[in-house]
């Protein structure tokens, strides 16, 4: 006859239980149910207290240091490891000898969170893995990274070349705060050639800074020959591949120094964490950098390193379907009557195209357009617009549109001029394109650009 098994996974099935099962539960005297217990794992966890402590017992201690100093320690039966990276949200860590301290700083390990955490080590690790770095850093946002590189590889007397237009955290550093450091700066268009950054270049040039796609214009940064310039006046290269991300655009493997991402935007992906990065293409550069970073409290925390971790796994999925999504609105929006021009990588009348094509697998979701009406039509359109979000922030899987000459590049860090020697027109806006149905989103931008009056465009 056939043995029925029935898998009870109780912590606490006794023992006359099971009796009861197997002597009452039986076909032509054969147990008909088989009662499999768990191992010693479903034993109740006990604490080192009630282990026995070196010698110390829980009756020796009162309950108030029973409440402060229980642990719980699994050390015997197989070693097992989650498959999802848990969060070690501890501050710090036990040591089993004072000399362990100097150890762990020596060779590796955990002391305190400030300096590396388990879950942040995870993240770094997957982000490196995907880069082709030599060692990757996370940290509290986009802006500390790009911050801590800077303040570390550059010192007072030193030269950068920034490109321009530049994320405006950047641009508010150069122009702003460096000056305080004696730093000295040089701005060339973004998408020159690498040529431009070359004559720029003096004793005391230290840094050469780009973006591809650069923000909010798009312009495209030949990375082989970004990294050669670099290397043939030994000078680091640094560049933000944030509108790209990793996965469609792996800077390292061009001869850059150190890619920049901000996390939050696409290797996140989901608009529900702050963060950065910065991967070196030396080990050197990396073990410089770390020493920056903990000092300067620039460290992620680990529970956003844990949604950090989550984002990437899908990073591959999220960005086909941004391209794709991108390349079918951005064709739709060339073509319409209220539209001057549209910049985005994939299509063929970006001035960068060819180089984008060269140097990226897909071309994202990002692109900038330019509306008529000026700033008027652009305020009209980001206004009306339903199912795409009036938003700064990009590459989560919600469409976002922002205008960048009223809010991310507007006077309240930029002049007029300076802006528009960017290429930051009036009519500007930026979008970060979703995951949603593209057709949806289509739909959506007719009826918004719908709201922009026929006379306003023909004053443009």
């Amino acid at each position: 006859m056939m043995t029925y098994k029935m898998y009870i996974h109780v912590g606490e099935i006794h023992d006359e239980l099971a009796r009861f099962v197997n002597n009452n539960f039986t076909l032509m005297n054969k147990p008909r149910f088989l009662i499999i217990f768990s191992s010693r794992k479903w034993q109740p966890p006990l604490t080192t207290l009630e282990q026995g402590l070196n010698g110390l017992k829980v009756e020796d201690v009162s309950i108030d240091t029973m409440a402060t100093s229980s642990r719980y320690v699994f050390d015997s039966g197989p070693t097992t490891e989650p498959l999802v990276p848990p969060i070690y949200h501890s501050s710090t860590y036990k040591l089993k000898s004072v000399d362990d301290y100097l150890k762990i700083l020596d060779q590796g390990g955990y002391i305190y969170s400030r300096l590396n955490n388990f879950t942040c080590d995870s993240v770094q690790a997957a982000i490196n893995v995907i880069e082709g770095g030599k060692g990757t850093l996370v940290f509290n946002t986009g802006m500390s990274a790009i911050s801590t590189a800077l303040f570390c590889f550059l010192k007072s007397g030193d030269h950068i070349i920034i490109c321009n237009p530049v994320y405006s955290g950047i641009y508010d550093m150069a122009v702003n705060m460096f000056p305080k450091f004696n730093i000295e700066v040089s701005f060339v268009q973004a998408g020159c050639s690498v040529e431009e950054y070359e004559k720029q270049i003096k004793p005391n040039t230290k840094m050469l800074y780009g973006e591809t796609p650069c923000n909010p214009n798009m312009a495209i940064l030949d990375l082989a020959e970004f990294g050669k310039l670099g290397k043939s006046k030994n000078i680091l290269t640094m560049v933000d591949s944030t509108f790209a991300g990793p996965y469609l655009q792996p800077v390292i493997k061009y001869g850059i120094d150190i890619s920049m991402h901000s996390c939050t935007k696409y290797l996140g992906g989901h608009s529900d964490l702050i963060a950065g990065s910065l991967t070196f293409s030396s080990v050197e550069l990396w073990q410089t950098a770390i020493r920056y970073q903990t000092t300067l409290g620039a460290s992620l925390s680990p529970h956003d390193a844990s949604l950090l971790l989550r984002g990437i796994k899908t990073l591959p999925l999220r960005m086909e379907r941004h391209s794709s999504n991108a390349m079918k609105v951005a064709k739709y929006l060339e073509k319409h009557p209220k539209i001057n021009y549209v910049l985005y990588p994939g299509l063929e009348s970006h001035p960068h195209h060819l180089i984008a094509k060269k140097q990226m697998k897909s071309f994202s979701g990002m692109m900038s357009v330019e509306v008529k009406g000026g700033l008027a039509g652009g305020r009209i359109l980001a206004e009306n617009l339903r199912i795409v979000q009036l938003a700064v922030s990009l590459g989560g899987v919600e469409s976002l549109i922002q205008h960048p000459a009223t809010m991310t590049h507007g006077p309240m860090l930029m002049s007029d001029e300076d802006r528009l020697s960017g290429g930051i027109t009036n009519g500007m806006v930026r979008i970060s394109i979703g995951i949603e149905d593209p057709d949806d989103l289509i739909a959506d931008f007719k009826q918004a650009l719908d709201e922009i009056p026929e006379s306003l465009c023909a004053e443009n």
